[in-house]
């Protein structure tokens, strides 16, 4: 197959990604928003600095299930409407990812949706201070780098992708591998935690 025959990254995204037909309603969900271009972007935002959980960490927009909320496909539009002002009408759904389960224990639902390219957004400052754009396919070719989390006695090293000024781990990071698997049958070498010096070496 020629290179002009080859699917782009938005028809194969559109192609393998449905909804799971088993329904499992989790503690919170996120969206995972991409621009439908020929370049397509992944929508992310930086947490504040002021909240108390997950501060300045880079996310998708989503949060926690509200009593009144019906679907985890609700969480996530309300949430990322409520962050960065993303009318759900300009939302075109694609499909769902595993349940991801966060540090804290809780279970995150990633949902995934195509928006305009010209979108125009606007941060809710009191949940995040910055909203920003990464083409998927540098996301893609990012390669895993040791990011250090300091606990109270030892360093962990976690594999993380550094864009822009931003650095991307933890479950976020997840999700975005997660979104190579399911959505574009791409396999990122992605190691588990790790102890310096020798990174992508020493898992346990």
């Amino acid at each position: 197959m020629s290179d002009m025959e080859q699917p782009s990254l938005i028809q194969l995204l559109q192609q393998r990604l449905r909804f799971s037909k088993r329904i499992q309603q989790a503690d919170a969900a996120v969206l995972i928003a991409i621009t439908q271009e020929v370049q397509p972007k992944v929508l992310l935002t930086r947490r504040s600095m002021q909240l108390s959980q997950h501060a300045g960490e880079v996310s998708f927009p989503g949060g926690k299930r509200d009593p009144s909320d019906t679907s985890n496909i609700v969480v996530a539009l309300r949430e990322a409407h409520e962050e960065t002002a993303l009318n759900p009408f300009d939302v075109k759904l694609l499909g769902d990812l595993p349940i991801q389960r966060a540090r804290s224990g809780l279970s995150v639902k990633p949902i995934v949706g195509l928006i305009p390219a010209q979108v125009e957004l606007i941060a809710q400052p009191t949940e995040i201070d910055r909203i920003f754009f990464v083409p998927l396919q540098q996301l893609i070719e990012a390669p895993p780098l040791p990011y250090e989390v300091r606990l109270a006695r030892q360093s962990i090293y976690f594999p993380s992708m550094q864009v822009e000024s931003e650095i991307v781990w933890g479950l976020t990071a997840r999700m975005l591998i997660s979104l190579f698997q399911y959505g574009l049958g791409y396999q990122k070498h992605w190691p588990f935690l790790v102890n310096p010096p020798h990174f992508g070496l020493s898992k346990f």
